[in-house]
């Protein structure tokens, strides 16, 4: 039987799973996606390790490392890899293609699986995703779902999505609706590494003989930089203008925007991000509206004197021809409405 086989990234896809038996922080910074994490040294255990070989002698860590990892594998055969079928074919990677990933990997391989090994480990990946990234996103044709704060932009991204259209939704992957108060409650943004990731593994999943659509972002979307190149290419793509009036706008911010209503203190925090930009004054303003549950007036204020114009900047900066691209509008919050314009704006884009 011949050994583990030595796997490139352009590869992944060959096999059933892909284990990552890195440690639960290294896992939790970034990881392949899909991957799932079968430590063959927990994070304590990697301390231990590393304090022995510091303190004692790398002899002695190895022989402490051993016995974890036996033991380890053991137990991930026995609770995770028992009912694997005689034809599961595994991927097993660590940090740069080591000892870790070699352990589990020869293992299975006596087992009789077909094992694959990532060669160079999770930095090889890492220095494919950041080559890729470069020059990926160049590769499709983008619509650029353009509009102003509230007019539904993201509603539009899931119904062209539900429609049958290719779709890359940035803010999905960053978990953050892309202005400061996007934050989503007790959903915390994934780290810059592993955005990175999400937005590669989408795109290397992406067609490109058909439009993909994707909504208007700045250059970061919460804490996390959208990729560079990523922004070019939907600078160059085609936009597709969404109005709504203002009535309709802030009822749809309301809704989107619900946990404010129910904790208007948290709102209150995130204004005092804004103090810099409209001083205390006008903040204090803006939170004893929300303390009075004067939200109608509150919402109308903040898009006028500040989505609204930093975001005409932003587009005609940005989209100089975005006079020149496919207008819609929506007319009711509901989804049969975003259905319904979801069709429409398939329907001009052929």
């Amino acid at each position: 039987m011949r050994s583990p086989m030595p796997v490139t990234v352009a590869h992944l896809a060959d096999f059933d799973e892909i284990i990552d038996v890195r440690s639960e922080l290294e896992f939790a910074a970034d990881h392949i996606p899909g991957a799932h994490n079968y430590p063959v040294l927990n994070d304590a255990e990697r301390a231990h390790v590393g304090a022995i070989y510091k303190q004692v002698s790398a002899f002695d860590a190895k022989k402490a490392g051993a016995a974890l990892v036996s033991r380890n594998i053991a137990r991930h055969i026995e609770a995770a890899f028992a009912l694997r079928p005689r034809d599961w074919r595994p991927l097993v990677y660590c940090w740069r293609g080591g000892g870790r990933s070699a352990a589990l990997a020869h293992v299975l391989h006596k087992i009789g699986w077909r094992v694959g090994q990532l060669e160079g480990g999770y930095k090889a990946y890492r220095r494919t995703v950041l080559s890729e990234l470069c020059e990926l996103p160049h590769r499709f044709e983008w619509q650029v779902i353009c509009g102003l704060t509230g007019s539904g932009k993201s509603r539009l991204l899931r119904a062209l999505a539900q429609a049958g259209a290719q779709v890359l939704d940035l803010e999905a992957l960053a978990a953050h609706r892309g202005s400061v108060l996007g934050d989503l409650p007790g959903e915390p943004q994934p780290t810059q590494k592993m955005f990175d990731s999400l937005v590669w593994s989408e795109l290397r999943q992406l067609d490109r003989a058909r439009p993909v659509y994707v909504e208007a972002e700045s250059k970061k979307i919460g804490n996390l930089r959208v990729p560079e190149a990523m922004i070019a290419a939907m600078w160059d793509g085609q936009c597709v203008r969404l109005e709504a009036d203002a009535a309709l706008r802030v009822a749809m911010l309301k809704d989107e925007y619900r946990h404010f209503v129910s904790d208007p203190l948290s709102l209150g925090a995130q204004l005092d991000c804004l103090t810099a930009l409209y001083g205390q004054k006008q903040i204090e303003d803006w939170k004893s509206r929300a303390a009075a549950g004067e939200w109608d007036r509150l919402v109308r204020d903040l898009l006028e004197n500040h989505y609204d114009p930093a975001y005409l900047r932003s587009t005609l900066k940005h989209y100089s021809h975005h006079a020149h691209g496919i207008r819609l509008e929506i007319s009711a919050d509901s989804d049969a409405a975003f259905e319904q314009l979801a069709a429409h704006c398939l329907a001009q884009s052929h």
